[in-house]
């Protein structure tokens, strides 16, 4: 009964291994140790595609806009600080240049919240009531808003 446990056990510890082993890991992920100890070296750097940027995130205040080259020459155009929003009525289907006056809630992320970052899906406050943001200030250079009650 022992020797059937022990042999169990090395069966399970095998199809443990062969598990991590086959599994992939990205480029990041270099962190810990080799089954043997060794240290895990990555086979090769980061593509020119594969490099991220740090995020644009727009906040309220004087308006300065920037411009970045993307990928095939493209431009983006976004908002470091803005101070207006097309803040829309869905009722009445207007749409009216509001001042931004704080924001409410980001449900992106909590610290957003705290330090005042306007994304999609964030609740600011104009002066035309509270609005939800629906447009990506980061990345369009817009802030367009649906007022909510």
């Amino acid at each position: 009964m022992i020797n059937t446990l022990i042999e169990h056990r090395k069966i399970l510890i095998r199809v443990v291994m062969l598990r991590v082993l086959n599994m992939r890991k990205s480029i990041e992920n270099l962190a810990g140790r080799k089954l043997t100890g060794g240290r895990k070296v990555a086979s090769r750097g980061r593509r020119k595609y594969e490099i991220d940027r740090y995020p644009n995130e727009a906040t309220i205040g004087t308006i300065d806009i920037i411009k970045r080259t993307v990928r095939g020459g493209n431009a983006k155009t976004a908002f470091k600080t803005a101070d207006f929003a097309n803040v829309t009525d869905p009722t009445s289907n207007k749409t009216v240049r509001s001042k931004l006056l704080r924001v409410t809630k980001n449900f992106a992320n909590k610290d957003y919240e705290r330090r005042g970052v306007i994304s999609k899906g964030a609740l600011i406050e104009t002066e035309a009531g509270p609005a939800r943001v629906t447009s990506r200030p980061g990345q369009n250079g817009v802030i367009n808003a649906i007022a909510i009650k």
